[in-house]
């Protein structure tokens, strides 16, 4: 069960459940499989979640910076990023920078975040270094975005180690399916070895093209894998979407009135229901 720290001093009319905590829920978004669209996940929800109100951190894992560079930032001039937080050079504060959407920073990513996998194995508190990172600026947000990178390497772990749940984007199509019992079973040795508090939050279907038929029996795994826990809204694969990074930009504003910007916006409030719906039985 999700635990947090009531802040009695933010419960006033207008505030929402997750709004009345001091620390930040923090969701670790992963796939081992890459091209299942996990960075553009990550980007629109964090977006969506700022638009909708909420003070919201991204946090880039992945050496590729996909999100860094999704968000208009370049982050071959960084002077600091995630990596030097990661190992203790810098302080979290200082690596996070602001973003084009109110209420959404970014911890940014560099390709030096490559060399990390191997320079953390010989570090004190391996596995609990993001942990110990987050400590000075969970108070300061509603949601912790964790974007992993596309293995269950050092980093990944070190991500669900610090998540109080992980959200699994799932392509539609059946080879997606490969891969998920191995993720799953990460998560089940990291809960039990590393943060008993971890959960699956769910999975969520990316990619989608309507003029192709999703199979059943990839539903009925899908159903296999998270029942119960497959939301509502699906990410359709469109042109707009695939070229909102390219111009630094989320798609509710690259293209708003599109698809996809809604199909976010959906995910987005979903998510935020379900925080809520965990909040409510810390009451």
């Amino acid at each position: 069960m999700l635990q947090y720290t009531l802040n009695p001093y933010a419960c006033q009319s207008g505030f929402s459940l997750i709004n009345y905590y001091t620390m930040a829920v923090v969701i670790a978004i992963a796939n081992q499989k890459g091209g299942v669209g996990k960075t553009t996940t990550a980007v629109n929800i964090a977006a969506s979640m700022a638009a909708a109100g909420k003070y919201v951190l991204l946090i880039d894992l992945d050496s590729q910076a996909n999100a860094t560079s999704g968000l208009g930032i370049d982050h071959k001039t960084l002077e600091t990023s995630i990596y030097d937080a990661l190992l203790g050079r810098s302080t979290m504060r200082s690596v996070i920078q602001p973003t084009n959407y109110t209420g959404l920073k970014i911890a940014p990513a560099h390709s030096a975040l490559a060399g990390a996998q191997v320079e953390l194995v010989e570090i004190d508190r391996r596995e609990h270094r993001l942990t110990d990172a987050l400590l000075e600026v969970r108070n300061d947000y509603d949601v912790i975005l964790l974007d992993c990178p596309p293995s269950l390497g050092l980093i990944t772990v070190n991500a669900f180690t610090a998540a109080d749940a992980v959200l699994i984007p799932v392509q539609a199509e059946y080879y997606a399916l490969e891969g998920l019992g191995q993720l799953l079973e990460t998560v089940a040795l990291v809960k039990e070895n590393l943060n008993p508090k971890l959960e699956i939050m769910g999975a969520v279907i990316t990619m989608f093209d309507g003029r192709v038929r999703l199979s059943q029996s990839v539903l009925e795994e899908l159903y296999k894998y998270f029942p119960n826990k497959i939301f509502r809204s699906v990410i359709p694969r469109t042109v707009r979407l695939a070229e909102a990074p390219s111009f630094g930009q989320a798609i509710i504003s690259y293209d708003p009135g599109s698809k996809a910007s809604s199909a976010y916006e959906r995910l987005s409030r979903e998510l935020i229901e379900a925080i809520e719906d965990r909040l409510k039985l810390e009451l």
